[in-house]
């Protein structure tokens, strides 16, 4: 099985800063795509930030020139750098993986429990 740890959430004004971290453990092989989704109240689960094994990097238009998404591959580990934090952004921010376990076996998705942000104004 596989684990996924966010931490690095709280409470922020707006046009601070925070760092998201998500830690993965467990029977990992090898891990293709690891995102950043969130989920505000009331809302549908979003995606916020993606990148892949190689470092591509994908943005959704309303955290473009603000959020920065990086990962660590020796340590498993993704991470989200969010600037300029506006009062919108206020959400629960969960961590996605796609990984293996073994070289045979197939892609599959795992999700952290999640870690929650909140920007006043």
């Amino acid at each position: 099985q596989v684990q996924l740890v966010e931490s690095g959430g709280g409470l922020v004004q707006a046009g601070g800063s925070l760092r998201l971290s998500c830690v993965a453990s467990g029977s990992i092989f090898s891990i293709n795509v690891m995102a950043w989704y969130r989920q505000a109240p009331g809302k549908q689960r979003e995606s916020v930030a993606a990148i892949t094994s190689g470092g591509t990097t994908n943005y959704a238009d309303s955290v473009k020139g603000r959020f920065t998404i990086s990962r660590d591959n020796t340590k498993n580990t993704l991470y989200l750098q969010m600037n300029s934090l506006k009062p919108e952004d206020t959400a629960v921010y969960y961590c996605n993986q796609e990984s293996r376990t073994t070289i045979l076996s197939s892609f599959k998705n795992y999700w952290g429990q999640g870690t929650r942000v909140t920007v006043s104004s």
